[in-house]
């Protein structure tokens, strides 16, 4: 009997791994959606594959393959996962917004080039894809970024202490959007355990960014520009609790 129910409990965790690698292909994943996104694939050369390892409910684990070359300067894609829940929230109802990210690059090559960043999006209807017409703010927050790469605009604070670490705050625009990008000031940040709200709070305060916006989508993922990475995500929650 026992060896049946070890047997019965691999078979689960072979049936939840899925990899998934075409350009746009998704993967439902419990309350989040594992995405590819290799919407900028045209700018260099490579491939990519992201497999969903686990997802129960509110929390996910999955991981990203990919060895791109070229275009040293421009986003290849973000494979990543989007919450199915937690959205269609004005920001001033938002009481709190919990996550967790343990992450690590379990390979990577030298010299790559590449961020581990949550996007968050923000307009004026309740609803709205990312990067579209009813975007009014992109909200990324970097938990990493190597090789030198900078967000959209330029920096125009430093030192910012919010949710127990240190942020470099970046502000420009892109198509029809405002970004707004804080920059971890003291390297990886491979586990993440805080209250999205005290962002929301900062950019309401700080930013100029109207409390009556709608969170229509919370995404976590990684922009690779150029190397080979195995980044391997082994928990990841989020939740807006209104």
């Amino acid at each position: 009997m026992k060896s049946l129910i070890v047997s019965a409990l691999s078979f689960a965790v072979l049936v939840s791994a899925q990899t998934i690698a075409g350009q746009f292909d998704c993967l439902p994943a419990g309350d989040f959606t594992l995405c590819q996104n290799l919407w900028g694939a045209r700018s260099g050369v490579g491939s990519q594959s992201s497999t969903l390892i686990s997802a129960s409910g509110s929390s996910v684990s999955w991981s990203t393959n990919y060895t791109w070359a070229n275009g040293p300067n421009a986003v290849k894609s973000y494979a990543n996962v989007e919450s199915t829940v937690a959205k269609g929230v004005q920001l001033q109802n938002v009481q709190s917004a919990p996550t967790t990210w343990s992450w690590n690059y379990a390979t990577q090559s030298s010299g790559i080039r590449a961020d581990v960043a949550y996007d968050i999006w923000t307009g004026v209807p309740s609803s709205g894809t990312p990067a579209s017409a009813a975007s009014s703010f992109e909200i990324m927050i970097w938990l990493s970024g190597l090789g030198g790469i900078q967000p959209v605009g330029s920096q125009i604070t430093s030192g910012i202490s919010l949710a127990g670490h240190t942020w470099n705050l970046w502000r420009g625009p892109n198509s029809n959007w405002e970004v707004l990008s804080f920059v971890s000031a003291s390297g990886d940040i491979n586990n993440f355990d805080v209250d999205l709200n005290e962002f929301f709070k900062y950019i309401i305060q700080n930013q100029g960014v109207a409390p009556t916006q709608f969170v229509q989508s919370i995404q976590a993922g990684s922009e690779p520009f150029v190397g080979t990475a195995n980044l391997v995500t082994t928990s990841y929650s989020v939740a807006i609790n209104h």
